[in-house]
């Protein structure tokens, strides 16, 4: 990954030779952020006494020079460059965010000023095409061959709308039949621009959605839950949490049990064991089950009958729905073996 390193840097020094007064150098390296941080039009500006309109005219003006410059292969390192990350952008789907290519290229976590190097160079290059960031989308880079600035955009919408319109998160194969993508990873790689998806275990929803984007304990605790699609004991839910790709994962056992309690989308069902309340399952004792099977029943019901329903919806032991059956001020006897609601 060094060899990129260089490919990249000497690509950066070539482009910035072709800039002839040191001013405008300095005003492109500060506005890239390519000596450390990004800088505004208005500090630039404070620092060469210079008005904020003045430096961003003078930016505009280098940057089509410099894309003039590009055109006319007047920057021999610039190919080089571009080769790199076109490589790198094809196995990623042809876009990609510009953190996530950048890590790729250096093969480790990259600096700001690494990833605002590569963002330069894709600026004034006529083989790719950029997404400024802003509310909707994360800064990015695609193939120009495959589409330029907007048509990555309306990409990203047409995937935001087709998941607004579904109302429930989706995986790529579910998208791709909605689609026309050579790939499904083409379409991971453009949904990944917007700032209005979110991706949890291989599907894909609005970043609002806690099930794709859980942000505290008790939604982490409903996707744990809704992944199992069975009830789990709570320190079983901390444990898949804990081994989780949640980003804040270090959690208690206690912590867990605290906010099933809380939450009326959790119901116990059994000894620390719950259940989303979305599967069928109410609050309630066991007696309160027994008097809602019998509410429903048109008739008495047999032990065994009563025994069968509770098992459905509780997971306790048989002995502990006969000795709640046992409460003659709930339920009366009718035969032998038959029961009612007193």
């Amino acid at each position: 990954m060094e060899q990129n390193a260089e490919i990249l840097k000497n690509a950066i020094s070539g482009s910035l030779n072709i800039i002839e007064q040191d001013r405008e150098k300095e005003i492109i390296s500060r506005r890239f952020g390519l000596n450390g941080r990004k800088e505004t039009l208005e500090q630039i500006g404070e620092m060469l006494s210079i008005t904020r309109e003045r430096v961003r005219q003078l930016e505009k003006a280098i940057l089509i020079r410099l894309q003039i410059s590009a055109e006319e292969n007047q920057i021999p390192e610039l190919a080089p460059a571009e080769k790199l990350l076109i490589r790198n952008l094809t196995e990623m789907g042809r876009v990609a965010k510009l953190s996530d290519l950048a890590d790729k290229v250096y093969g480790r976590v990259t600096t700001e000023s690494e990833k605002t190097g590569i963002y330069f160079i894709a600026t004034f290059s006529k083989s790719l095409a950029i997404v400024e960031e802003n509310d909707k989308y994360n800064s990015a880079i695609g193939i120009s061959e495959y589409g330029d600035s907007k048509k990555i955009r309306e990409r990203v919408d047409e995937i935001v709308k087709i998941i607004k319109e579904n109302k429930q998160p989706m995986t790529l194969d579910e998208l791709d039949e909605r689609l026309n993508y050579e790939h499904p990873d083409h379409i991971k790689a453009v949904a990944s621009i917007s700032k209005l998806l979110a991706t949890l275990n291989g599907v894909w929803g609005l970043s609002k959605w806690p099930s794709v984007n859980p942000k505290n304990i008790r939604d982490k605790i409903y996707v744990i839950l809704e992944a199992k699609k069975e009830p789990m004991h709570f320190s079983d839910i901390a444990r898949e949490i804990r081994e989780s790709n949640f980003k804040r994962k270090n959690v208690t056992v206690q912590a867990i049990h605290n906010e099933l309690i809380k939450d009326s989308r959790f119901v116990l069902i059994g000894r620390g064991i719950y259940a989303l309340s979305s599967w069928g399952y109410k609050k309630g004792t066991i007696s309160d089950i027994i008097v809602r099977v019998l509410e429903q029943s048109e008739k008495p019901l047999t032990r065994e009958e009563i025994v069968k329903h509770v098992l459905h919806v509780r997971k306790v032991k048989e002995t502990t729905i006969l000795l709640n059956l046992q409460n003659k001020k709930l339920f009366k006897k009718v035969d032998k073996n038959l029961y009612t609601l007193a």
